[in-house]
């Protein structure tokens, strides 16, 4: 908004009748807008499957998740057309001649019965509720299905509950799962506690497991030390 130019001059936050009224009609117009951009989501929301208040649903494929506890797997309903529209991966499977386009029917052995029923529900609604343990499980369902805004929101969550102390196990699952901010952060917060990285259980785990994983946290130590050598001695030569 512009204001006249003798509210300009005020250095107090006062202005005249007239940019007061205006910044009222602006406020309202803005919320008029937030409103009907709100009831425009609520009418392209999806109603999940899962959301048993909403029925009936008119499912047309069945996805079998791994019970934990039973052992056992566990259908859960869904549409093809939405996950074909959400995911390039299901597109290619629902919609060329594979066994889940014939059977109806898609098998995720490697996703929990919670977790995966996060993803449909998020599917359905843009919405999820996270904590660490099913931001990673989430994270790997989305990058397997390539639902990227998802991916995106776990990591965001991850890097939030970033420490030192799950700062080395988070560095291994985001190279894992090619989560570049968590691993950016994960990395930054490791090489500048590097006194203590050696002294850490996991230290010598990841020395057998993953050495290259080792090699790449000194070699950005190093180029750390390097960049603040020459930072420091330039400084020093400036004065």
């Amino acid at each position: 908004m512009m204001y006249c130019q003798s509210c300009r001059v005020y250095r107090s936050g006062v202005v005249c009748n007239d940019c007061y009224e205006k910044a009222g009609e602006t406020v309202e117009k803005l919320k008029r807008e937030i409103e009907e951009h709100k009831a425009k989501i609520a009418f392209l929301r999806f109603w999940s499957p899962l959301d048993h208040r909403h029925q009936p649903s008119y499912t047309d494929l069945v996805l079998l998740a791994e019970d934990g506890a039973s052992g056992s797997a566990v259908p859960i309903p869904a549409h093809k057309a939405v996950l074909v529209n959400r995911s390039p991966v299901f597109k290619a499977m629902l919609e060329n001649e594979m066994e889940e386009k014939r059977s109806g029917t898609v098998k995720i052995s490697d996703a929990s019965y919670d977790a995966l029923c996060a993803f449909i529900n998020y599917m359905y609604t843009g919405e999820v509720c996270l904590e660490e343990k099913m931001a990673c499980e989430l994270l790997e369902l989305a990058e397997k299905y390539e639902v990227k805004h998802l991916k995106a929101y776990c990591e965001k969550f991850l890097v939030s509950k970033l420490n030192w102390d799950n700062s080395i196990m988070s560095y291994v699952f985001a190279y894992q799962h090619n989560a570049k901010h968590l691993l950016r952060a994960a990395l930054s917060l490791i090489t500048d506690n590097m006194s203590n990285f050696t002294r850490r259980d996991e230290y010598m785990e990841l020395v057998e497991k993953e050495p290259r994983l080792v090699v790449e946290i000194y070699e950005v130590y190093l180029s750390k030390q390097v960049n603040a050598a020459a930072q420091e001695s330039f400084l020093s030569m400036s004065h």
